[in-house]
């Protein structure tokens, strides 16, 4: 299991930890805008997490279990939805920063709906029609299905510490299995993840992680036993290096 708590990691007690997930070395000043779904599901009262196992040749996190997710294109906050954020979720995410505008908030949530179509093959929206120029949308307007934002709540927020040759600024949201429109029969477009699973959240934290997922996932299981429907606007914990310590904070 990878799921150790990150905070109060000095940064080279973090670089030892990580060295085999990241690629250490110059990188970035700025960290790019990316953004992960965390899709939950109920059964018999257990909460379930799809999860997919990244390919061994990935240079980033080889062979680890993720959230579909990725890098934050800009166009896709030009893309039309049937139905936008929830304000309160919309100005959470917008607050990180006097430069974040909210149509930047809009495409950080609609990157991590096209990566769960890119990544495992699910349509997150509202069926009805649709349609876009854009490529990287094709399949939703192909099926029908309008992408819809309202469903998503903001889950956690994680810097990715300097010293890394990758680094992004993510926004973890998460949204119900509900919010699936349509599982594409032929599955996903790219095999960025080799195995996806629907397992139980207590098991998920026995795999193998990064210690970034396994404390999303930490985060998770507090913030259902607080409030178990996700309702909009609740407490965000971010993760940022700060005076050479990893550390947490709810914002």
């Amino acid at each position: 299991m990878s799921g150790d708590s990150l905070e109060g990691l000095t940064r080279v007690e973090l670089d030892h930890a990580e060295s085999r997930d990241f690629a250490l070395g110059k990188g970035p000043l700025r960290p790019r805008d990316a953004a992960t779904l965390v899709l939950l599901d109920r059964k018999d009262g257990e909460l379930f997490v799809l999860m997919g196992r990244r390919h061994s040749r990935h240079a980033f996190m080889p062979g680890k279990f993720v959230f579909p997710g990725g890098r934050t294109d800009p166009g896709d906050g030009r893309v039309p939805v049937a139905a936008g954020l929830h304000k309160a979720e919309e100005a959470k995410i917008a607050s990180a920063s006097s430069r974040m505008t909210t149509t930047r908030a809009r495409a950080i949530a609609m990157s991590a709906v096209r990566e769960t179509y890119e990544e495992a093959g699910l349509l997150i929206g509202k069926r009805g029609s649709f349609s876009t120029s854009d490529p990287a949308w094709g399949k939703f307007a192909e099926n029908e299905v309008a992408p819809a934002l309202d469903g998503l709540r903001f889950l956690a927020r994680a810097i990715t510490p300097p010293g890394r040759v990758r680094r992004f600024d993510t926004r973890f949201l998460a949204a119900w299995r509900s919010e699936v429109a349509l599982a594409l029969p032929e599955g996903p477009p790219t095999d960025e993840l080799e195995e996806l699973v629907w397992i139980p959240l207590a098991q998920a934290k026995q795999l193998d992680l990064p210690r970034i997922t396994g404390n999303v996932l930490n985060d998770i299981e507090w913030r259902i036993s607080v409030d178990s429907e996700l309702r909009p606007g609740g407490p965000v914990p971010f993760y940022q290096m700060r005076n050479n310590r990893f550390l947490r904070h709810i914002i």
